[in-house]
């Protein structure tokens, strides 16, 4: 699907896994150097069927079944039914999690923290507050503090603030509280005592897991002037020992930009620092205001060692450049051979509206003509998106007779960003209302989700030139749920805003629909890996059947099928995630079922694998890597499995990069 992730707290999952090579019983590969034999363990739903029990209950949203094993004698089923509401969060379930918070295990409690804190329920801050003073035990006092932050409300704050005297010096309560602000801070939840905090948390002094979580709380939270503490930021974006941390640092400079020194800085950092995600958040950090002052650094970083740090230079310039030589900009990309940061120069180049604009446009078009690859076909019309003059060119090569899925749908985007721009002829605004019309009568879902999207658009204003919607709603009866859910959820957006209709519900497949397979389960060893044969290179995954059975079940089953093999990765964003196993090859594919959402207790790190959604219980086919930890991921999109060899390889991964086969390994 086309939206997701996709999606911290990185050495949690990774104290979860070691970098051992072990095996699987059901696999039908032999050992190779990378794939020693270890005797297979079996995971625990094997041979309990209690927790399999649960777990069904979990997939089918049955709150009421659930509470019953919250007062099981096992703790072991007490904390897996409360993992459980972490899943389904049902704000029904509220008050018997709250009285479990006093549960004598510490495993039930911590989980039952978590699932308060994932459903997300303001009326449970009040015990999750008293806990944070009464809790004996550190690891669930940080988990009460991190679900705090996920549940108070503005007036609630200031108590997470400011910790009680006692846990002032208490490492896991300084993490826990930094967590919990910067969960707070995700949600719009934030105050001027709070940011001075996290400022104070991101000493070095403190834990790391603490100074990731406030790095990061400073780098999303939307609106902050960072300036009154951009020498605190400096510091930790030049010193800090973690680069995750150095590098939310580095983005959270963006914040300070009225700090004077700050584009020196983020220009020193984006030439210097020793790893490429640091270099790649410093260039995102530079903005237009100080555009003269770090362009040359943004050039120098044009030919950087890694790719994806060329790649975010390039974006730079087209983001900021303005009123310079459309040519530079040329001569520039003909020299460089990574298509992708080529073409975004090719991009930056027609958006300066230069006199050489034609022969500019001409190159672009040249190339296009040229290319073999489908995906820099695609980046090529992005380019030519830029310039209006090229409205004609565009579309007939999206419309193009068995022109690729690829390429069309990125022409049809092309178009669209085209009607944006300013100089967009109004005598073609009739021509480009027809154009999404056409997109949509074609039945494909990817351009029937495109063409939506823009008819519902204010700024298009494209009402009146449609106003008879009988063409949406044909296309839209011939989407096969769940399948299509992402095109039909854009078509069903459209035609509430256009007839002034409340948001209808998005139809969420059943768990009867696709239920649990236990059989493959079972077969399934808890230390199962999993490799990935890449036109880069090999990459080892650990499955994670333990905390996310139905997905892992269901990518077990895709893969003994052969579905991954020949696809490709469709979706790189630096120093974010690498995406794939999309049956399109656009982001649009899925299969003919969906997946409920497995939200176990683990946190996105680098490699963290996670299956990419249209929302929650939307899950299918297509998954994604992190590049490094990404915590705004965390309790949102499935992990089901981890990196455990390869990370080098996910690094070098490029959008078209083929999976050229997934194979079950012991």
């Amino acid at each position: 699907m086309n939206s997701y992730i996709p999606k911290y707290g990185c050495v949690r999952l990774a104290a979860l896994l070691t970098l051992a090579a072990v095996g699987s019983a059901c696999s039908t590969t032999q050992p190779t150097a990378t794939t020693p034999t270890v005797a297979a363990a079996p995971n625990k739903f094997a041979a309990d069927s209690t927790l399999r029990r649960i777990a069904t209950l979990q997939d089918e949203r049955r709150t009421a079944a659930l509470l019953n094993y919250l007062l099981s004698p096992e703790p072991r089923y007490r904390e897996q039914a409360a993992l459980a509401f972490a899943s389904v969060q049902d704000k029904a379930a509220t008050g018997a999690l709250n009285a479990h918070l006093n549960d004598p295990e510490a495993s039930v409690r911590r989980a039952v923290a978590y699932a308060l804190g994932q459903t997300a329920d303001s009326t449970a801050e009040a015990a999750l507050r008293q806990q944070v003073s009464t809790e004996s035990n550190a690891a669930v006092r940080a988990e009460v503090l991190e679900a705090l932050g996920k549940c108070t409300t503005r007036t609630g704050l200031p108590a997470l603030v400011r910790l009680p005297t006692q846990l002032t010096a208490d490492t896991a309560a300084l993490t826990g509280q930094s967590w919990g602000l910067y969960r707070a801070a995700l949600r719009g939840i934030t105050s001027e005592p709070a940011v001075a905090r996290l400022v104070q948390l991101l000493s070095k002094e403190n834990p790391y897991s603490a100074r990731l979580a406030a790095a990061n709380a400073l780098a999303r939270t939307r609106s902050l002037d960072l300036t009154p503490y951009a020498a605190s930021l400096a510091t930790a974006a030049q010193t800090d020992p973690s680069y995750a941390v150095r590098g939310a640092a580095a983005l959270a400079l963006g914040k300070a930009s009225h700090a004077p020194t700050m584009p020196a800085l983020l220009a020193t950092l984006a030439r210097r620092d020793s790893d490429y995600r640091v270099r790649i958040s410093a260039l995102r950090a530079m903005n237009t205001a100080m555009y003269v002052q770090v362009k040359e650094a943004a050039w120098a970083a044009l030919t950087d060692s890694n790719d994806q740090v060329a790649l975010i230079a390039a974006d730079f310039f087209l983001a900021n450049a303005s009123q310079e030589p459309g040519m530079l900009f040329l001569e520039k990309a003909n020299k460089l051979t990574q298509w992708r940061v080529r073409a975004t120069l090719l991009a930056t180049a027609l958006k300066q509206r230069s006199a050489e604009q034609a022969a500019i446009r001409q190159a672009v078009q040249e190339r296009y003509t040229a290319a073999a690859n489908a995906y820099e076909k695609g980046y090529l019309l992005k380019a030519l998106g830029e310039d209006p003059a090229a409205y004609e060119f565009v579309r007939q090569a999206t419309f193009a007779s068995a022109q690729q899925l690829v390429v069309r749908t990125y022409g049809l985007e092309a178009l669209v960003a085209m009607r944006h721009q300013p100089d967009f002829p109004a005598a073609q605004y009739a021509s480009f209302a027809l154009t999404l019309r056409q997109a949509a009568e074609t039945g494909d879902v990817a351009l029937l989700g495109i063409a939506a999207e823009a008819l519902r658009d204010p700024k298009l204003n494209l009402r009146q030139l449609l106003p008879d919607l009988t063409f949406l709603q044909k296309a839209q009866a011939k989407l096969v749920l769940p399948r299509d859910l992402e095109a039909w959820q854009s078509v069903q957006q459209t035609l509430d805003f256009l007839q002034k209709q409340p948001a209808t519900p998005t139809p969420v497949a059943v768990a009867a629909s696709h239920p649990i397979n236990w059989a493959v389960v079972s077969a399934i060893p808890a230390n199962q890996r999993v490799v990935v044969r890449t036109g880069k290179g090999i990459i080892t995954l650990q499955l994670l059947v333990e905390e996310a059975p139905g997905s892992v079940a269901s990518f077990v089953e895709l893969i003994r099928q052969g579905f991954y093999d020949g696809k490709n990765f469709h979706r790189v964003v630096p120093n974010f995630v690498a995406q794939g196993g999309c049956p399109r090859g656009d982001g649009w594919g899925s299969t003919d079922y969906n997946l409920r959402s497995e939200l176990s207790n683990l946190h996105y790190g680098a490699g963290a694998v996670g299956l990419a959604s249209a929302g929650k219980d939307t899950e299918s086919c297509q998954w994604f890597i992190t590049h490094a930890p990404t915590p705004h991921l965390d309790g949102r999109y499935t992990i089901f499995a981890q990196v455990v060899a390869g990370m080098d390889v996910v690094q070098r991964l490029e959008i078209g990069d083929p999976i050229e086969r997934v194979e079950l390994v012991r």
